[in-house]
């Protein structure tokens, strides 16, 4: 009796250390999972949308758009063209310039819109540019500095095309893999003629500056205008004809601008900065009916301090000047007239003669 009881109670004993152990590990799961939670709320994960946000790279959006994040912090030292608000205005009118003179030069209907006005870095911009394509150094003649036009393949093959009688209706053919030809550069070179004739007369109202083409390059290595770090304009322009056109960029160091800095600061065409014609009328008025004290000198002597300490009470100093000499007016030590004394009733009295000529700065030097 006794061992059968002993062998029946042991698997009862199993069965309840199995759901003893059982009941153990689900409250060891559930605590995990309660654990995973709480860290999960305390820490967040980042998605690639975030991180790309965070780090300014936008894949999907325009390289040429606003920067944001670490990237807009690197750009920050960029002046930017907002600064420059006549440039904008001197730019919308190059833009309808070239479009009537495009028209003139093509023969064709030709549409010149501008894309983008952005400040870059001149070496970040020559590491950018898509080959083939012909640069173009222009001079600026009264700025004494330099420039730079981007012409890419498409608008070449375009100009080529149109100029040299390509159908309409038909996109220009483009041949990759062998340089540019004499005909091809000769025609862009006139191209590049036109617009820069077109931005002297846009900037005329402003300022006269003269832009003179200087050399053609098709690799950006020998078309450096400026040091790589420096700060430059990037002005991107869009010329269509019909079916048919291509991208002209334009490149102005900031150097090159300096110049004129000042009048591209104006809000407007013929902005004075700090003058107000009212005010200075009125300041020329008053200045007139200023009050000045002026004294006669009748003479001056150069004796040593010794002297000048025996002086005693009563003495009487001898001038050396005649009744009829001539004496000197001045005001706050300057001297402003000549003149010679004389008696006017009971009061002494100076006739004026003539003013004294003040040598000026360049006389001096």
């Amino acid at each position: 009796m006794t061992d059968t009881n002993a062998t029946d109670a042991n698997p009862a004993d199993g069965q309840a250390a199995d759901e003893w152990e059982a009941m153990l590990k689900q409250e060891g799961q559930d605590a995990g999972s309660g654990a995973a939670a709480a860290d999960g709320a305390s820490e967040r994960i980042l998605n690639q949308d975030e991180i790309d946000s965070l780090l300014g790279f936008d894949m999907a959006g325009d390289a040429g758009g606003e920067k944001s994040g670490i990237r807009s912090i690197i750009n920050s030292t960029l002046v930017s063209y907002e600064r420059l608000p006549m440039l904008e205005i001197v730019f919308d009118r190059l833009v309808r310039l070239m479009t009537t003179s495009l028209r003139n030069f093509t023969s064709d209907n030709v549409e010149v819109s501008l894309d983008n006005m952005s400040s870059i870095r001149f070496g970040d911009y020559l590491n950018s540019i898509p080959l083939p394509a012909i640069l173009s150094v222009f001079r600026a003649e009264e700025l004494d500095n330099f420039g730079l036009i981007t012409v890419d393949s498409n608008l070449i093959y375009s100009i080529v095309d149109v100029l040299l009688g390509g159908r309409r209706g038909t996109a220009a053919m483009r041949i990759e893999g062998r340089p540019y030809t004499t005909i091809e550069r000769t025609l862009v070179q006139r191209m590049i003629e036109v617009v820069l004739h077109d931005m002297r007369t846009a900037f005329e109202p402003l300022a006269p500056v003269a832009f003179t083409l200087d050399r053609l390059e098709t690799n950006p290595r020998f078309a450096a205008i400026a040091r790589p770090a420096n700060a430059a304009i990037l002005i991107k322009l869009r010329i269509d004809m019909e079916d048919r056109g291509g991208r002209l960029e334009l490149m102005l160091p900031y150097a090159t601008l300096e110049p004129i800095r000042k009048l591209l600061l104006q809000q407007f065409m013929g902005e004075k900065f700090g003058r107000d014609s009212i005010w200075e009328s009125h300041l020329a008025t008053e200045l007139w009916s200023t009050e000045i004290d002026i004294d006669a000198v009748l003479d001056e002597q150069v004796m040593p301090l010794s002297k000048v300490m025996d002086f005693k009470v009563g003495q009487t100093l001898l001038l050396n000047t005649g009744p009829d000499a001539a004496i000197e007016l001045r005001s706050g030590g300057v001297p402003l007239l000549r003149g010679r004394m004389g008696r006017v009733g009971h009061h002494v009295a100076v006739r004026v003669d003539g003013k004294i000529r003040r040598p000026s700065t360049r006389e001096l030097a």
